[in-house]
């Protein structure tokens, strides 16, 4: 077993100096990179910076231990990088649409204590994961919620009912939500497991969802948010 061959490849030790400078300019490089980005660039990545920032990282990252890549080389594709993203920025700002071609817009993914069903399909979120950032703002139902907006970062935001406005609304606390039902044994107010239309359902028996065409429901509260 060749020790020094798994450790170091087919390198020398002395080139572990090399890898040290390389590290350390490229990361300094990386800075002031970033920098020049400017703060929306760090703060706020949508999906066109997150591209910038993965392609400044990968083209650092070669010339930290690969001889054969030149550090000279790795400025010129951060100027680049840097080059583009300004025209592109200048671009977002001057035309409205080409800012939607490359951020995309805000998408509402709840109004008025319902999923917004046909955006939220075109979505890649799970319900279980929805649910679960919701649960962090302290919402126990979506009668809660005026409005959820999934903005072109990725980030949600959310907007509340008054205390007196609260409405009906899907549980979305994990032992209530699994309590769903296929047929309405008593009166109540009810909230489709697939999409939280509610309604209140006096006739017992079967219910088809007028929204998503599903027959699977939890039975709503009007419980107020607790912040």
């Amino acid at each position: 077993m060749d020790i020094k061959k798994i450790l170091l490849g087919e390198e020398h030790f002395s080139f572990l100096l090399e890898v040290l400078l390389r590290t350390s300019v490229m990361f300094i490089a990386v800075i002031v990179a970033i920098s020049l980005l400017g703060k929306r660039g760090v703060k706020q990545l949508s999906v066109f910076e997150l591209v910038i920032i993965i392609s400044m990282g990968s083209a650092a990252g070669d010339p930290m231990f690969y001889q054969e890549v030149g550090i000279l080389t790795a400025f010129v594709v951060f100027a680049t990088i840097i080059i583009i993203y300004k025209l592109v920025m200048r671009l977002l700002n001057r035309s409205e649409r080409f800012e939607k071609a490359v951020e995309g817009e805000p998408v509402y993914l709840v109004k008025e204590g319902r999923f917004c069903y046909h955006a939220f399909k075109h979505e890649s979120l799970a319900a279980d994961e929805f649910f679960a950032e919701l649960r962090n703002y302290s919402i126990s139902q979506l009668g809660q919620i005026r409005a959820a907006i999934m903005e072109t970062n990725g980030n949600i935001s959310v907007f509340y009912y008054e205390d007196d406005q609260v409405l009906w609304g899907l549980p979305i606390l994990p032992e209530e939500f699994k309590q769903s039902i296929a047929i309405i044994d008593h009166p109540a107010h009810y909230s489709c497991r697939y999409c939280g239309y509610t309604e209140y359902m006096n006739d017992l028996g079967k219910h088809t969802c007028t929204i998503c065409g599903r027959e699977e429901w939890v039975q709503a509260t009007r419980e107020r948010r607790i912040s």
